[in-house]
């Protein structure tokens, strides 16, 4: 599980460090597997600015810039084709050690012109493949300042989880333990429900058999149309990016997303490829889908699948299908979110050899309680960003019964855990946990 220090500190008020952070969290069962700060290796590296660029005497595919740094100017021979007058650049000065080489930067003569410096390319800096040319900062960077800071590069965070730990699959489920510890406050979660203003056209049925019900309890969704799917906006793109996954496209991020920060896949359908009603059953001898990693997977009656009155459109809780998947041109969407076996969908991975980060989630459990809650905070999510017309919810099942509030008995804490810990101090920790106990004499109600 990766993340980010700012996408944790979205969800934690905390003026801890990364190492602090990353000492409790081992303390907590959540080992700390990998803390890397990319900043680390961008030390000495500035913010330059292209002044004047002009061809090389000596070469035809050259040029010879003059880069402002901040304390004077500097002669540059590059040979990027985006280098040009007022671009702010990732400058390298002499001295500094250039992360792909590892080794320090000289100032040197370059087809028989002194270079007294290096504008980087994102490969040169380990921090993405393009080589093609030079970062391109943006346009208020300031001329001197430190490159880290400008690139907003995070600390990341690679834990191993623990079977039993699913809700901590999540980056929210992280924070609220270490609030939990001590470490700081745990921000509310803001779910403004959507109002729908039209009848969803696309509704959803449970088809299973009497002995096969547990394998989808429950299935929520809603059609919004005209929505644009483009690319997301720049923070989105820089947290998955971050955590090493590809931006895609709106929508497919905003699913991501919402998978890695709390912990609860979901997907979307266009609309267009859908006939009919969206029903979850059983998959039939001898059915194929053609899934989002383009492979195509012969499927059979333990399966679930998600599917139209015509085929299969998606694994249930493992993967998409290719046929149904959201494009460039999509601008009517249906919003799947489901509870999934957990012993079905790992069964149904394992037997297809498919892995995915909606299957590593369900076979593990998600919270039943968030199923609608998530299906509001995606909803904003795509609208706010991808715009469109939400139509109101569609349901099918219910969720499994659960306990909405425990007896607490205060003194079987020291008995179990071998020490005293202070009421009071009990108290803060189960509010730290999102708990809402309610104090009485031996016991207490927690919800």
């Amino acid at each position: 599980m990766k993340f980010t220090f700012s996408w944790l500190k979205r969800h934690l008020d905390t003026q801890a460090t990364p190492d602090q952070i990353a000492q409790r969290l081992t303390m907590l069962g959540l080992e700390v597997e990998d803390l890397h700060d990319p900043a680390a290796r961008l030390q000495g590296f500035i913010v330059g600015q292209i002044m004047e660029a002009a061809g090389h005497p000596n070469a035809d595919r050259l040029r010879l810039c003059k880069v402002a740094t901040g304390q004077g100017m500097l002669e540059v021979v590059c040979g990027a084709p985006n280098a040009r007058a007022g671009l702010k650049v990732a400058l390298a000065t002499p001295g500094v050690i250039i992360p792909s080489t590892g080794e320090a930067l000289k100032a040197g003569s370059v087809r028989g012109v002194l270079s007294q410096g290096m504008m980087c390319s994102s490969r040169e800096l380990l921090l993405g493949e393009d080589h093609d040319g030079i970062i391109e900062l943006p346009a208020d960077a300031a001329v001197g300042a430190p490159l880290a800071s400008v690139l907003h590069l995070d600390p990341l965070f690679d834990i191993a989880i623990t079977p039993n730990r699913a809700d901590c699959l999540g980056v929210r489920g992280v924070a609220r333990d270490l609030a939990a510890a001590g470490l700081g406050r745990l921000k509310p979660l803001q779910i403004d429900p959507v109002k729908g203003s039209f009848k969803s056209p696309v509704g959803v049925h449970l088809d299973f058999p009497p002995e096969a019900q547990a394998a989808c309890p429950l299935f929520v969704g809603r059609t919004i149309r005209g929505v644009r799917n483009g690319e997301s906006p720049q923070w989105l793109k820089d947290w998955l990016s971050g955590i090493g996954l590809r931006p895609i496209s709106a929508l497919v991020d905003i699913t991501n997303y919402i998978t890695i920060d709390l912990a609860r896949p979901l997907h979307v359908f266009d609309c267009r490829q859908v006939q009919g009603d969206i029903r979850a059953r059983l998959a039939r001898s001898g059915e194929m889908l053609k899934a989002l990693n383009g492979k195509e997977y012969p499927l059979d009656e333990t399966m679930t699948v998600i599917a139209d009155d015509a085929r299969a459109l998606a694994l249930a809780g493992v993967m998409g299908g290719e046929d149904s998947g959201v494009t460039a041109d999509t601008t009517d969407v249906f919003l799947e979110v489901a509870l999934f076996d957990p012993l079905r969908t790992a069964a149904t991975g394992r037997k297809l050899a498919v892995e995915s980060d909606a299957r590593y989630r369900f076979e593990r459990g998600v919270d039943p309680a968030f199923v609608l809650p998530a299906a509001e905070l995606a909803t904003r999510m795509i609208i706010e960003i991808c715009g469109g017309e939400v139509s109101t919810l569609v349901q099918a099942g219910t969720p499994p019964e659960s306990r909405p509030a425990i007896a607490f008995h205060p003194a079987r804490v020291a008995k179990i855990g071998g020490f005293e810990i202070d009421r009071d101090e009990m108290r803060q920790i189960l509010e730290g946990l999102g708990c809402a106990p309610t104090l009485g004499g031996e016991v207490w109600t927690v919800i």
